[in-house]
């Protein structure tokens, strides 16, 4: 009785140390059969959202545009023969609800990835829980520069111009076409605006006024009095769209109008208008940026691909920029799931998305790679006219530090016949 009981406790340990050799190890590597989120007929990956919450307003739309890609792409066979389950959870632009709805992802619904996680003070806070599970953290929504350190945080990937390179940009603009005037700041009260005015001041030196908000407080009429008082001619925003709407109708409510030069995040013309309702030809003019066409651009081979998408698998949404930035980002997941190959695993996926190359919507490219973790290198400005936002110029490209901002005269790509990255 004491061998046998000895033989099946041993039989047991070694059952159990042959299951150990076939998960995931260290460096998140796995047989595709035991990576977290994969089976052989599906890819399960999650996100947070602002469905709710002081920046729902226009990127509330930005998941749903994403599945429907997916759910594009499911019906015409998926990636590999696997389809895309898109699991999206409301944090309300809320930190706390952030790390929470995240560990549901990661630990309870065992997701392959995280992707497109909106917000800089939210995102910030799951890195290192990220990290710690070796979960891919692919193409953050936001442009902070935390995203790019692969030393530090290897599986996490940007898909945003950083706001560096963007407020650098953007003060180029304003360097040229507004010389000699007063150029002052409002921005997030974190890396967001943080960031947007390390740019700025890159290219323009030190700004003649700067303010401040914080997501939690709707009013900012002491910050915008605070502009005016200090005579600013050009007002350059770092704001979500809400605060880019308070922002533009308080100044008007206070006799303020100089010329607003706002980051592409809070730039969206049709949820700027709704919010700002019989208040909205306040936007004429208002000058940002882009790196994606632009919804309103019908002649567009990807606006009309994703149009049809929109139609038949988003309910018909109102196409806008946020739709059309929830479908770019699918569609660089799609390619990065086809160059991983068949035997999907985490440490795959990563390695997919560092060998770069991507081609698609963008109208500079991305430029991941071993070393390089940010994502699209510049933009092109746009000018709202007639309550539409029209690109003018060309698109530059630069980097987060003391590197021109140069001109980018590629010729925009066109998406496949079929609408869907080939493997």
């Amino acid at each position: 009785m004491m061998k046998r009981t000895t033989a099946l406790v041993l039989a047991a340990v070694l059952l159990a140390a042959a299951g150990c050799s076939n998960s995931d190890d260290s460096n998140g590597s796995s047989s595709g059969a035991n990576t977290p989120g994969v089976t052989d007929s599906e890819i399960v990956v999650g996100t947070h959202m602002p469905l709710t919450g002081p920046a729902a307003a226009g990127y509330s739309k930005i998941a749903p545009a994403t599945k429907a890609y997916f759910d594009y792409v499911n019906a015409n066979g998926g990636v590999h023969g696997r389809k895309i389950t898109y699991k999206i959870m409301d944090d309300g632009y809320n930190p706390a609800n952030t790390q929470q709805v995240v560990r549901q992802l990661v630990l309870q619904d065992k997701v392959f990835a995280i992707l497109n996680g909106l917000g800089t003070p939210t995102h910030t806070g799951v890195l290192d829980f990220l990290k710690t599970n070796r979960v891919p953290d692919l193409f953050v929504a936001s442009g902070s520069r935390s995203w790019n350190q692969p030393d530090k945080y290897p599986g996490t990937f940007g898909f945003n111009p950083d706001y560096t390179v963007e407020g650098k940009i953007l003060a180029t603009y304003v360097k040229e076409e507004h010389a000699g005037k007063k150029v002052c700041f409002l921005g997030q009260d974190d890396d967001f605006g943080r960031d947007s005015l390390a740019g700025i001041e890159k290219v323009l030196g030190a700004v003649a006024a700067k303010q401040s908000y914080v997501t939690t407080n709707p009013n900012v009429g002491p910050q915008v009095g605070a502009l005016k008082a200090a005579g600013c001619q050009v007002v350059m925003l770092a704001t979500v769209p809400g605060f880019t709407a308070l922002t533009i109708g308080t100044g008007a409510k206070l006799g303020f109008k100089p010329q607003y030069v706002v980051s592409n995040v809070g730039s969206d013309p049709t949820t700027l208008a709704k919010t700002l309702g019989d208040a909205a030809p306040l936007l004429e003019g208002v000058v940002a940026a882009n790196y994606l066409p632009l919804a309103n651009d019908a002649a567009n081979p990807w606006i009309q691909l994703y149009s049809k998408v929109n139609k038949e698998y988003n309910g018909n949404a109102e196409l806008d920029n946020n739709v059309v930035y929830g479908m770019s980002v699918a569609y660089l997941f799609v390619q990065s799931l086809q160059a991983a190959g068949k035997d999907l695993t985490r440490e795959g996926i990563i390695s997919a998305v560092e060998k770069g190359g991507y081609t698609g919507p963008g109208l500079v490219p991305v430029r991941y790679s071993a070393e390089d973790h940010s994502g699209y290198a510049g933009q092109q400005l746009t000018r709202i006219a007639g309550g539409k936002a029209e690109y003018f110029g060309k698109p530059y490209r630069t980097d987060d530090g003391d590197g021109a901002v140069e001109v980018y005269e590629a010729p925009a790509v066109t998406p496949p016949q079929n609408g869907i990255p080939a493997a």
